[in-house]
């Protein structure tokens, strides 16, 4: 990986650092778990930010569903809203 240099977080103002993580995303009502993905992360509120061609490249393999490495079990709970 090599290094980049993040500007501030555009939203708290912290500091965004590079790091390597796993990263959560929906595609077709299906969530996609991906690993070693290199990305600035604000070390105050934790949002995350991606060269653009990491971004890309999460695209390509979101696409290569036969290169799944193995699939993972989540539990489900849906949060129950009191009625007014």
């Amino acid at each position: 990986m090599s290094k980049h240099d993040f500007a501030d977080c555009y939203f708290c103002g912290g500091v965004v650092e590079e790091e390597v993580i796993s990263y959560m995303r929906k595609w077709k009502e299906k969530y996609i778990l991906i690993e070693n993905v290199p990305a600035g992360v604000c070390n105050q509120c934790g949002e995350k930010y991606f060269e653009a061609k990491v971004a890309e490249k999460m695209d390509d393999v979101m696409l290569q569903k036969e290169k799944t490495a193995r699939k993972i079990s989540i539990p489900v709970i849906k949060l129950q809203q009191d009625a007014a």
